[in-house]
């Protein structure tokens, strides 16, 4: 007798093969969700055991020594060498140190010159530029801008150069320096001003603004442009001819 009488026939499959790769597939996927799930609850346990040993140090504390401020001092941004320690600034320095508050309308290029002014005829012996400028510099900031150095990053500043970079940056923005900009070559004399009065005004403007990068010749015919009528015509008769048709050595403005 047939062996398929013996025991039943068997079922045919015409896609055996695929029915075995879709049985393999479903035997790994339930292989991996077991392992996810051993990985995840030993991760669970570690963080509620780390957890719970914070929180039982914690209850072994006071709540005023939980809320105790961190008596530890943080540094200043600057940092100094074993130089700038050793010497001491005197107090007749410090009280001619120009004042810098980081309101809106103030100048911080107006405000370094004015520094550097002082400190040169104030320079102890003994001690370079450099160790003047980075121990004196925080003497010469006021109110705003005291805060703002004291929130710089401890150790984030280490030469004058860093010092100034930053300075500039938090009070010399790039919006401020496009504003300038426009207020240059768009400036234009006011009734009732003066010829004087406007070339002062022009020269405020342009040295409030060092890096502008406007050559002379610009410079000139922005000046020029923004002559009333009457002005302009004087100039040009003081210059020999048109002033916008002069080369900068020959109008020396």
């Amino acid at each position: 007798m047939p062996r398929s009488s013996r025991t039943g026939e068997l079922q045919f499959n015409p896609e055996i093969e695929k029915t075995a790769r879709r049985l393999r597939k479903e035997t790994k996927q339930k292989g991996i969700r077991a392992a996810l799930d051993v990985d995840l609850t030993v991760g669970e346990e570690s963080i509620f055991e780390e957890t719970e040993t914070k929180m039982a140090a914690n209850n072994r504390r006071s709540i005023k020594e939980l809320n105790a401020p961190n008596s530890d001092q943080q540094p200043l941004c600057i940092t100094f060498t074993d130089a700038e320690d050793n010497f001491e600034l005197k107090s007749g320095l410090v009280h001619l140190l120009p004042s810098f508050h980081g309101l809106a309308g103030e100048d911080p290029h107006k405000h370094l010159k004015e520094f550097h002014v002082v400190c040169a005829g104030m320079k102890p012996h003994g001690i370079t530029d450099e160790q003047l400028y980075l121990r004196a510099f925080p003497f010469s900031l006021k109110d705003k801008a005291k805060d703002w150095l004291y929130y710089l990053p401890s150790g984030s500043i280490e030469t004058w150069a860093d010092m100034k970079q930053q300075f500039l940056q938090r009070f010399f923005p790039a919006s401020r320096a496009t504003h300038l900009r426009k207020k240059i070559y768009g400036i234009r004399q006011s009734n009732g001003e003066s010829l004087y009065e406007y070339w002062e005004r022009f020269k405020v403007l342009v040295a409030s603004y060092p890096h502008h990068q406007f050559t002379e010749s610009l410079l000139i015919q922005y000046f020029y442009e923004g002559l009333s009528g009457m002005d302009r015509r004087m100039v040009d008769a003081a210059s020999g001819g048109a002033l916008i048709d002069k080369t900068p050595k020959k109008h020396n403005i």
